[in-house]
């Protein structure tokens, strides 16, 4: 284990995401001013592709990092039983399900019943498959649908806020899996398929279209749906950077795409595999 991650155990991740957090949401033109442009500039941020262009035009810094692209900015490809990637950033690893187990970086996996905090949903999607999708701080922070289906539950995790990079996901032993995470389940044409939404240091907050702004608390939350989105609309968005993960069942067979791999930049609505439907 490295310096950064031994510290990451040392601060205290809860208190320190709650202080940001409130930061993040003030609406104090000199709060809100300062972290606005100091965040653009630390992360060399253009605005050409987003809506807003001005950075004077975002109410709070939380209203700047969700902000939203242009109507065409981001096309969502139209392959028949594609699945396209749920958010901009870069691909942590994808690949199939072993078993049980998911592979978090070289050398390390992770149980699906564990990351999905429930047995049963864990069995189904044995030997399925899996894409992991990281988001850095200067990528554009909103989760769509990476295939159309009808949201049926979802199911909110405490846990630990580690960061989600590479670095620390080659040091903590299941990461996805201890940090506080939204489950979201689906009934979809391949058969029941999830996107778990994986908070991190400093993360203010998870929100759904079906939830809103999730509120933390010590115990698992679920919540029953029935909310039909189609492939590319939006399904949530993170107040500061985080994971999306795909997870797709055994049935589907999904091939992912051979030009991706681990590290590889991809963009909301880019396909990235097949999968078979029922």
């Amino acid at each position: 284990m490295n310096v950064f991650t031994t510290l990451q155990q040392l601060v205290p991740q809860q208190k320190l995401s709650k202080v940001a957090g409130r930061l993040a949401a003030s609406r104090h033109p000199y709060v809100k001013r300062t972290f606005i442009r100091s965040f653009a500039k630390a992360y060399h941020i253009s605005l050409d592709e987003y809506e807003r262009q001005n950075l004077g035009a975002y109410e709070s810094f939380n209203d700047f990092f969700t902000r939203e692209l242009k109507a065409d900015a981001r096309p969502i490809d139209a392959t028949p039983q594609g699945v396209v990637s749920p958010a901009d950033g870069i691909i942590s690893q994808l690949g199939q399900i072993d078993d049980h187990k998911l592979l978090q970086a070289k050398g390390r996996y992770y149980d699906i019943g564990q990351l999905l905090a429930d047995s049963e949903d864990g069995h189904y999607f044995a030997d399925g498959s899996f894409a992991t999708v990281y988001l850095a701080p200067s990528n554009y922070h909103r989760v769509h649908m990476p295939f159309a289906g009808t949201l049926t539950k979802t199911r909110y995790v405490p846990g630990t806020l580690f960061s989600v990079n590479n670095t620390t996901a080659a040091n903590i032993p299941d990461l996805f899996a201890r940090n506080e995470r939204l489950v979201c389940l689906f009934d979809t044409a391949y058969g029941k398929a999830a996107v778990v939404m994986v908070g991190a240091m400093i993360v203010a907050g998870i929100e759904t279209v079906a939830t809103g702004k999730i509120s933390r608390t010590d115990d698992i939350q679920e919540a029953e749906h029935d909310i039909k989105l189609e492939k590319g609309d939006e399904l949530g968005r993170f107040y500061l950077g985080s994971t999306a993960i795909v997870v797709l069942p055994k049935g589907a067979e999904t091939t992912w795409q051979d030009s991706l791999q681990a590290n590889s930049m991809v963009k909301m609505g880019q396909l990235l595999g097949m999968a078979n439907a029922r």
